[in-house]
């Protein structure tokens, strides 16, 4: 399952336009998916104080040492472009409540309906 997204806050358009495809290409071969899977946006929310540059990596659960080679390779890359302090953190999606067109795509089976 692919899908991720990668969502940068404090970023110039420009700069992350052209840091692009590089981004995609360290994070598909860590995760081993197709580059066309992987999504890039830039928040355009506006800081107002103590607001530090961040990566926010939405995507399904992989192993803590997938996510920890992602963190460290892309942290590595924006300090080789000059940023020294980037903050990475993951939203993890759960596959039975990521829907397109309505449908999970990956229904939830009885035993894991069941309440306690």
């Amino acid at each position: 399952m692919g899908l991720p997204y990668l969502r940068f806050t404090g970023f110039s358009s420009e700069r992350l336009q052209a840091l692009a495809p590089v981004v995609i290409d360290v994070f598909s071969e860590i995760v081993h998916i197709s580059k066309e899977k992987v999504k890039i946006e830039r928040s355009t929310l506006e800081p107002i104080l103590n607001v530090p540059l961040t990566i926010e990596i939405r995507m399904f659960s992989r192993a803590q040492s997938v996510h920890d080679q992602i963190a460290n390779n892309l942290a590595a890359l924006f300090r080789e472009e000059g940023f020294e302090t980037v903050h990475i953190y993951f939203l993890i999606l759960s596959p039975e409540l990521y829907y397109k067109d309505g449908v999970p795509i990956k229904p939830i089976t009885e035993s894991q309906n069941k309440s306690f």
